[in-house]
């Protein structure tokens, strides 16, 4: 569920980015802009969250997603929008911006993981955490019963 809420996120903060740089600069089809932001979406889910962020943390992946996005929007852009414009400029405009949105959706996405963990570990306790307490049941009587009589002889 963690994973939907991330993704959903995260599209539309791409959807976001594309429409307005793309759809200003370039006056593209929104059904092109449309599978622009899908595809940089899914991509960049699959590396840079799934993998990277994982692997080598927050910062490295927000770092890694930059360049990710970027060429992602400059493939796109060049094969599916006509433009009269350099697509260079509006794909590095468009990678910065969403960069700046990406640690908010790691830190998102790694608390939102560490509290389902944490939710699942206190339904199913571990027999490590389970403790069983052996011990002999003493009766006072007989205790006090076999000590007079040590005593006395």
């Amino acid at each position: 569920m963690v994973y939907l809420k991330t993704l959903g996120i995260k599209a539309i903060a791409i959807g976001i980015t594309v429409f307005s740089l793309f759809g200003i600069f370039y006056n593209a089809d929104v059904m092109n802009l449309f599978w622009i932001s899908i595809f940089a979406t899914g991509f960049s889910f699959l590396i840079g969250d799934l993998f990277v962020l994982r692997r080598f943390g927050n910062i490295t992946a927000s770092i890694v997603d930059f360049p990710l996005m970027f060429l992602t929007l400059w493939i796109l852009g060049s094969l599916l929008i006509e433009a009269g414009l350099p697509i260079v400029t509006t794909a590095v405009m468009a990678a910065f911006f969403i960069t700046c949105c990406e640690p908010f959706i790691h830190t998102y996405m790694t608390e939102s993981l560490e509290e389902e963990e944490f939710e699942e570990k206190e339904k199913s306790p571990s027999s490590a955490r389970l403790q069983t307490e052996f011990a002999e049941e003493f009766d006072s009587e007989a205790l006090t019963d076999d000590t007079d009589s040590e005593r006395d002889t």
